[in-house]
């Protein structure tokens, strides 16, 4: 098992990821990460977890604007089939070592307040974030965003 940055030759297996979990579709992604991949400058941070020297998982996160060390971590995603096994908390640890590291405060994360996303919230519950906040109706009528923070 592995962490490490992630780079092109993963974007076919993590678009797997991403179909299996249907967190967002695949195609999607090779124009999300593309200027990670091409500018040597980006803030951005795309991790993978390789399990068996195949990625099974990613996150990716990136500086909120105007904010001094506070990021969000826009996606995290793990194959159903590695689900439970800790892969999520790992990349998760992994993120905030690495923003923890470089003099960064606080990594917030959102997500959906339906059921459908219960086990999310729970997971960023036993990771050890609290609900910050929740913008009723955010995501449609009906779904609330709901924020989630830890400090780093």
């Amino acid at each position: 098992m592995t962490i490490k940055q992630t780079t092109s030759t993963d974007i076919p297996q993590l678009q797997s990821v991403l179909n299996a979990t249907e967190l967002f579709p695949g195609d999607m992604l090779p124009d999300m990460i593309s200027g990670f991949l091409s500018d040597e400058t980006s803030e951005e941070i795309w991790l993978t977890f390789l399990q068996n020297e195949q990625p099974v998982g990613f996150c990716y996160a990136m500086p909120e604007q105007l904010t001094e060390g506070t990021w969000n971590m826009l996606a995290i995603a793990v194959h159903p089939d590695t689900q439970g096994s800790g892969v999520g908390g790992q990349l998760t640890k992994a993120l905030e070592d690495q923003l923890r590291a470089n003099g960064n405060r606080i990594l917030i994360a959102d997500t959906s307040g339906t059921d459908d996303f219960a086990q999310t919230r729970a997971f960023y519950a036993k990771q050890g974030y609290g609900e910050e906040a929740r913008i009723r109706d955010f995501w449609a009528a009906g779904d609330d965003k709901v924020i989630y923070r830890k400090a780093l």
